[in-house]
């Protein structure tokens, strides 16, 4: 499917950070976005909402939920604020679990967001959260709220999200998924695991570009919640305009706030529309690749083996030391980059095996 991206002449394995876009969105873009405000003269709003509605309608096909189920969000960190805040649940004496391998920014949301007095307990980061015993020896009867990210970006793992979730439900404990560096790449569906949250973006894997993050809400919570960071268009008629009267929408839209941006989600819901018609077809892709590593790095390759434990990023530490694989890695046009525990190589759907056998000949 190379033909379908734009790509560079490099071998572009940083898709843990970006992906590359599609050779159509640009088209698609001028065509949603741009000419109902270019080439008429009447306001584009209504072509701009229809947007909207693509953009959760392709989040509906790709996690196997309804559209009215998901609320456009500028990035996770603010789609995580709005909804600790509007949880009745959390108090001062709540407990929160997260991993210490969590991104920061979702930490520091949830310090933030938390009532004065709420603690949040952390795994270990040399816990293997790849194990569900792991998760049980944390998840404790006292836990209100679990943050599970459903995949890592620092060390390639995978955590067993829905064994944490069926946990979580005999706890009575709250969960809210992180799916940032999986969608896309990890199949989820919504429907499936009953979760109670789950947040995400488009820009890796999902090829979506920034500022087009999403909150989704399981539909028993909808009706209940009664978020406090709110506009225009958490109301259930934005064009209503009487300043006395709010009501909330009567889906997941009440999370959406003022006036919206719009551009981010005309690149993501068709890049979004794209991927959800592939099925697994990325994921075996992608493992495909990683397993071409393994077998000529071995323990040079220190995130899990196991397909069932690990993500769509392998994370090396090669023999030659990180900077110098680096440095050469980028004189040979191979872009990858490197963090605590090595480097960090994602393999996409436009990646092949000369793109992984390039970086093989430099790191052997």
């Amino acid at each position: 499917m190379k033909q379908d991206f734009v790509l560079p002449s490099e071998a572009y394995l940083l898709n843990h950070s970006v992906g590359r876009p599609l050779k159509s969105a640009e088209t698609h873009f001028k065509q949603s976005y741009l000419s109902p405000w270019q080439d008429s003269g009447r306001e584009p709003w209504q072509a701009w909402l229809a947007i909207i509605t693509e953009f959760q309608q392709a989040l509906g096909r790709l996690f196997n939920s309804s559209s009215m189920q998901f609320c456009p969000q500028v990035n996770l960190s603010s789609g995580l604020t709005k909804l600790i805040m509007a949880l009745p649940e959390l108090n001062e004496n709540s407990v929160v679990l997260m991993s210490a391998q969590d991104f920061p920014s979702m930490g520091f949301a949830m310090q933030k967001a938390l009532p004065d007095g709420a603690i949040i307990r952390y795994i270990p980061e040399h816990k293997d959260i790849t194990k569900i015993d792991v998760w049980q020896q944390h998840l404790t009867a006292d836990v209100d709220l679990v943050f599970v990210s459903q995949a890592y970006s620092n060390t390639g793992q995978l955590a067993p999200v829905n064994d944490i979730v069926k946990l979580a439900k005999a706890n009575h404990t709250l969960s809210i998924i992180d799916v940032a560096q999986s969608a896309g790449i990890i199949p989820l569906n919504l429907t499936d695991l009953d979760a109670d949250f789950m947040i995400g973006s488009s820009v890796k894997w999902l090829c979506g570009g920034p500022g087009a993050a999403y909150l989704w809400l399981n539909s028993k919570h909808i009706e209940r919640l009664a978020p406090k960071d709110v506009g225009w268009f958490s109301h259930e008629n934005p064009f209503e305009f009487d300043i006395h009267h709010f009501a909330y929408h009567d889906s997941a839209l009440k999370f959406w706030g003022g006036t919206p941006s719009v551009a981010p989600f005309a690149f993501a819901s068709h890049s979004i529309d794209y991927f959800s018609k592939l099925g697994d077809k990325l994921r075996k892709h992608n493992q495909d690749l990683i397993d071409l590593l393994i077998q000529h790095l071995g323990e040079q390759v220190v995130s899990p083996h196991d397909r069932n434990h690990r993500s769509g990023t392998v994370i090396i530490n090669p023999k030659m030391g990180v900077e110098t694989a680096l440095t050469e890695c980028a004189k040979d046009g191979i872009s990858i980059d490197a963090r605590a525990h090595g480097l960090r190589v994602s393999p996409h759907i436009y990646n092949d095996e000369s793109d992984i056998l390039k970086l093989l000949a430099v790191l052997k």
